[in-house]
């Protein structure tokens, strides 16, 4: 079943690393996700990272029933944060 492109205003603040499967990855945990979301599967949305725009971003199931939205690299050295460090996530629609 297709889900209609859905306007959202949510907003959570997470570090950055997530622990998965004893290695941390680049990513942040929204909090209640599953709840928030109604699944456990992988959910499309547009977001913004500490202002910066992410149009078409999935979160990722973390494996315990959570969802991570990743934080690349370049994202992390354009915004100057890194592992540990705190980012704020503002979901704006959900498109699937």
């Amino acid at each position: 079943m297709a889900i209609e492109p859905t306007e959202l205003d949510h907003r959570f603040t997470a570090p950055i690393g997530v622990d998965v499967k004893g290695d941390v990855w680049s990513c942040v945990e929204m909090p209640g996700s599953a709840e928030f979301f109604g699944t456990g599967k992988s959910v499309r949305v547009d977001a913004t990272v500490d202002g910066v725009e992410l149009p078409n971003v999935g979160l990722m199931p973390t494996g315990s029933g959570g969802h991570m939205l990743s934080i690349s690299s370049k994202l992390r050295k354009r915004l100057g944060k890194d592992i540990g460090d705190t980012l704020d996530v503002h979901l704006t629609r959900r498109l699937s």
